[in-house]
């Protein structure tokens, strides 16, 4: 018997704590020395009792007793700044396909909306084949994702509703529509027309127009979407901060707590169409649950209520969100 076995033999009699007096440091030393060899340098339990003159067996109680001991923590650590828990959690909460939390913690929302764009981004790029059609909206988180992008297969990309012009971005649902297209390498479908006009006659005649009716027919052909969620709320709403206070009460009257490219729905995500509504150059509620995987890149806990409702009337398959409303997501 060589002398290192009868060291490890002995040490396995003597200060195993299953069967001994209190382990002391030698085993500890054993603990450590097994716990090294099997997490750190890939051994495996066969060769480490090989080495040490010990049994699989042993190997084995030794590495969950480093476990159990906390010797030995193992972490799952956050790929890409993802919250893998929480992103997991709430999937399977709200019945999502997809479903990423950036962690965003400590940041400001400027820097936090371009981390989501660059998540959204590399999201697209991974999902996305050339047998689809592209189609998106106006929204600063989508325009934060075309601005990441890298690379995207060779696909038609189509503009979903009317630009609207903000006075804090330099751009709009056509510049969205036109970077993407550039970067794939495919047709743009884009229109020239504002999300909103005064009045249903005006809205008519703008959808008559030859472009922008060529435009709107091919919503029917997008295969995947890449939308934004606002809250009914001032702040979290493009299209709420663009009315009159006479206006936005009118369109909450009638139940209306979120908008997806100018598709109004209520709590339950059921469809709303407020006199607004009429007014709105862009895709019907019927046309936006028509196309079979549409991803919403939302950013802040105030959206949670428009969010959830979404994801309950269907009108969204997946979410790519910050931690702070992934929380108020979870605890909702």
């Amino acid at each position: 018997m060589s002398e290192q076995t009868q060291h490890h033999r002995g040490t396995s009699r003597g200060l195993d704590p299953a069967g001994g007096p209190p382990a002391g440091p030698r085993h500890a030393l054993l603990l450590g020395t097994v716990a090294r060899r099997f997490y750190l340098e890939g051994a495996t339990k066969v060769q480490i009792a090989d080495q040490l003159g010990l049994s699989r067996f042993k190997v084995a109680r030794l590495l969950e007793e480093a476990l159990d001991s906390g010797l030995v923590r193992i972490e799952v650590g956050a790929p890409g700044g993802l919250d893998t828990d929480l992103s997991t959690r709430l999937a399977a909460r709200l019945g999502l396909r997809d479903c990423l939390v950036v962690d965003t913690a400590g940041r400001s929302v400027p820097e936090a909306r371009r981390q989501l764009g660059r998540t959204s981004a590399d999201y697209l790029a991974e999902v996305i084949t050339p047998d689809d059609v592209l189609g998106l909206p106006w929204s600063r988180e989508v325009y934060a994702m075309v601005q990441a992008l890298t690379t995207l297969p060779q696909v038609e990309v189509v503009q979903l509703c009317g630009a609207q012009q903000l006075p804090d971005d330099d751009a709009s649902a056509v510049e969205v529509v036109v970077q993407a297209a550039r970067l794939a390498g495919g047709r743009g479908h884009v229109f020239y027309a504002p999300l909103i006009v005064d009045g249903d006659e005006a809205a008519r005649a703008v959808r008559r127009q030859p472009t922008v009716a060529e435009a709107l027919a091919q919503v029917r052909r997008v295969t995947r979407a890449v939308v934004g969620i606002g809250h009914w709320a001032p702040g979290t709403s493009s299209i709420y901060d663009a009315l009159t206070p006479p206006v936005r009460e009118a369109v909450r009257a009638q139940g209306v707590v979120g908008e997806i490219a100018g598709v109004f729905f209520d709590a339950e995500g059921a469809a709303v169409t407020p006199e607004l509504a009429r007014c709105v150059v862009g895709l019907s509620d019927a046309r936006l649950r028509a196309i079979p995987r549409v991803c919403a890149v939302v950013l802040g806990a105030a959206k949670a209520p428009a969010v959830r409702a979404a994801v309950a009337g269907g009108l969204v398959d997946s979410l790519i969100i910050d931690s702070a409303l992934g929380e108020a997501l979870l605890d909702g």
